[in-house]
């Protein structure tokens, strides 16, 4: 009896893993990409992927990931997350990739899988209009803010001029950081360049007046990756042979051209 039990279990076990591998195989597109594919993102970080006045996700990564995504044949899904975690999302199967203006570093190399770059960006400093800063070397002193695990705060950081600062504060998002520059308990930001640039020109567009200073001053170039979890070259060969498509087709110009119009 005992037996014939064992032998039950054995087979049940066989069953179910190729029911498991069946449907593995169903969630799949025949290129052996997923056929849908769950994007992690801050919606904070504009022109990237940010949530609109109606709550829609949209930005540059938003219309690039669709378009993507219909060359290869899968639905995509944006998933907001907290940016602190997002190498933990990654790694858990909570997400498939991280696409939200994250800068390729050696560390993140490492930790996952990522895309050759696709937008060159750098680490800006805001300051409100009519600020006594107007270089790097006048932070000193200073109340600095940046988000919490940015690139902006890892550039920083590694300059070691944050220990200059009276206080170098990091934010969830950037947007609070922006009230708190207008408030004036902070001094100045560290944004990324496209963040930056859409926020001055979309907040002096409404207020019609001058309220930011970009500072000519910065804290070096960067490159925009997507990032998959480590061993899913697969689908990260895939995204760069597409996106060197799109490239070509035209369809890349024409949303970069709609989401930063000089």
């Amino acid at each position: 009896m005992k037996k014939m039990l064992l032998l039950m279990v054995l087979a049940l076990s066989i069953f179910m893993c190729s029911v498991q591998k069946e449907e593995k195989k169903e969630e799949n597109n025949a290129n052996g990409i997923p056929k849908k594919i769950i994007v992690g993102l801050d919606d904070s970080f504009v022109p990237m992927g940010f949530k609109n006045e109606k709550g829609e996700i949209v930005g540059f990564d938003i219309d690039l990931a669709r378009a993507v995504a219909q060359k290869l044949g899968s639905e995509v899904e944006f998933k907001p997350i907290n940016w602190d975690s997002k190498i933990l999302d990654l790694n858990g199967g909570n997400i498939d990739l991280i696409w939200n203006g994250l800068t390729i570093t050696d560390e993140r190399k490492k930790e996952t899988e990522m895309t050759k770059p696709y937008l060159t960006s750098h680490q800006l400093i805001i300051t409100k209009t009519g600020s006594s800063i107007k270089a790097k070397a006048d932070l000193k002193g200073k109340i600095v803010g940046s988000q919490s695990e940015s690139s902006g705060e890892e550039a920083v950081k590694k300059t070691g001029e944050d220990k200059t600062f009276k206080e170098f504060k990091t934010y969830a998002q950037y947007d609070q950081a922006f009230m708190d520059l207008d408030a004036g308990r902070i001094d100045a930001i560290i944004a990324d360049e496209v963040l930056a640039k859409y926020t001055k020109k979309t907040k002096e567009t409404q207020a019609k007046k001058e309220l930011y200073n970009i500072l000519s001053d910065n804290y070096g170039e960067e490159e925009y990756g997507i990032a998959a979890k480590k061993g899913n070259t697969k689908l990260i060969e895939a995204i760069n042979k597409t996106i060197e498509e799109l490239k070509a087709d035209g369809t890349y110009q024409k949303i970069y051209s709609k989401w930063f119009k000089d």
